[in-house]
């Protein structure tokens, strides 16, 4: 049973690249920077509620936390950050940053997009899910205090505590389809 939930995950995922692609290119053409992510956030919570994924906004500022019901009350947490860097982006594509002076310069574009991808596939899959996931789109993690801080300080883990925590963060050295995992703190 559970080859076939991967390889129902891994169609749905197959079948949501492009529209993925599309959606991180709308980030990265539209970045905003620590605590000031209104557009952003307006973006995420307009794309969770075309999928019926109930969410609360307001953490840390432009924060949202998404839950997709899974069999279980036991939870696991996906985040993802959204502000951009204070930089200039000088790169020749169609999606180039229309926010002169800020640019996606780390992958948050990436890490959006893919949780809306994630989101958009467990909630299509709903009724597989052992577990219950919750979704945490965090802002300001370019700045101290960091939204990480804030959210934690609001209570984001609690009611109820997830069990474990995941974080993404690209890495275009390490090749397509491969992933990155050691010991201790890693790209933090």
């Amino acid at each position: 049973m559970k080859k076939e939930i991967i390889d129902l995950v891994k169609v749905e995922a197959t079948n949501l690249l492009s529209e993925i692609i599309g959606i991180r290119r709308h980030f990265h053409a539209h970045p905003e920077l620590s605590f000031e992510e209104k557009s952003t956030s307006e973006f995420i919570m307009q794309y969770l509620t075309e999928l019926d994924v109930p969410f609360t906004t307001g953490w840390a500022g432009y924060g949202i936390v998404a839950e997709i019901k899974g069999a279980s009350t036991k939870t696991i947490a996906l985040r993802a950050d959204m502000d951009a860097l204070p930089i200039y982006e000088e790169n020749a594509v169609p999606y180039v940053s229309k926010n002169q002076g800020i640019m996606h310069a780390c992958g948050h574009d990436v890490h959006m997009a893919s949780l809306l991808g994630t989101a958009k596939v467990l909630k299509r899959l709903q009724e597989h899910l052992y577990c219950t996931v919750k979704l945490i789109f965090q802002p300001g993690e370019e700045k101290l205090p960091g939204g990480a801080k804030k959210m934690m300080e609001e209570g984001v883990f609690s009611n109820p505590l997830p069990w474990g925590i995941f974080g993404q963060h690209v890495f275009p050295e390490l090749d397509s389809g491969k992933i990155g995992i050691c010991s201790g703190l890693y790209m933090a």
